[in-house]
C-alpha cells in the first residue's frame, strides 16, 4: 500500500470514511494512531501511490473547509464530489463536521 508506515495507516483511515462523510486531517492523523501529525496526512495524500482507491475528497481542514490546494482546480472538484454525496456547505463554506465528520 505504502512504503511509509505512517502514509500506510492514514491510507486506511480515509478508505474507511464512508460517502457521505468527513474527517479533519487532525481526525485521520488521531484515528491512525498519530494525534500530532495532521499536516501529514496531507503529505500522505499528495504522494499516494499511483492507482491507489482512495476517497481524498473527504478530507477537510478543523474549520471544515476545503484546503485550498493552488490553480489546479481540485478545491471545485472536491466541493461537487462532497456536494454529490450529499454533504452541506453553510454559505461561508465550511461543512458542519458536528453533523458530517465522521467518527465511526
Amino acid at each position: 500500500m505504502a512504503n511509509n508506515p505512517q502514509h500506510a495507516a492514514f491510507y486506511a483511515v480515509i478508505a474507511g470514511i464512508p460517502e457521505g462523510w468527513v474527517m479533519s486531517y487532525g481526525a485521520v492523523a488521531k484515528r491512525a494512531g498519530l494525534p500530532r501529525h495532521a499536516r501529514h496526512v496531507g503529505v500522505a495524500l499528495k504522494q499516494a501511490p499511483d492507482g491507489l482507491d482512495l476517497p481524498w475528497w473527504r478530507v477537510v481542514n478543523g474549520e471544515g473547509r476545503i484546503s485550498p490546494r493552488g490553480l489546479d482546480g481540485s478545491d471545485d472538484l472536491q466541493r461537487v464530489m462532497l456536494q454529490g454525496e450529499g454533504v452541506a456547505f453553510a454559505a461561508n463554506g465550511r461543512i458542519d463536521l458536528k453533523r458530517f465528520g465522521w467518527g465511526g
